[in-house]
């Protein structure tokens, strides 16, 4: 999965390590209507899985040297920290169009 070219940044996460992820982070959750994640992984290993119904299952281990994981809108997904890690979500969005 990679991210639509017309999406931007728009918020960020502090960094996580295995001591700190939020409980919410460890079990399924999505993102918002419109929301995509990027899960962005600095230090160690990091089990991202996509456990929604919509989509084939898919158990991916994130590391420094992997492409980030991109979550898409609303699919269900979980992470599990596989030891000493460090890593970060961005949230990115397509900006709303302008009009005059």
């Amino acid at each position: 999965m990679v991210l639509p070219p017309d999406v931007t940044p728009y918020r960020r996460t502090a960094e996580f390590t295995e001591a700190t992820v939020p409980r919410g982070l460890l079990r399924a959750h999505t993102t918002k209507v419109g929301a995509w994640g990027v899960i962005h992984v600095m230090e160690g290993r990091l089990a991202y899985r996509i456990i929604d119904p919509r989509r084939p299952g898919s158990d991916t281990v994130l590391t420094p040297d992997t492409p980030p994981g991109v979550v898409e809108p609303t699919i269900l997904h979980e992470v599990e920290p596989l030891g000493p890690v460090r890593f970060y979500v961005e949230f990115h969005r397509r900006e709303p169009a302008w009009e005059p």
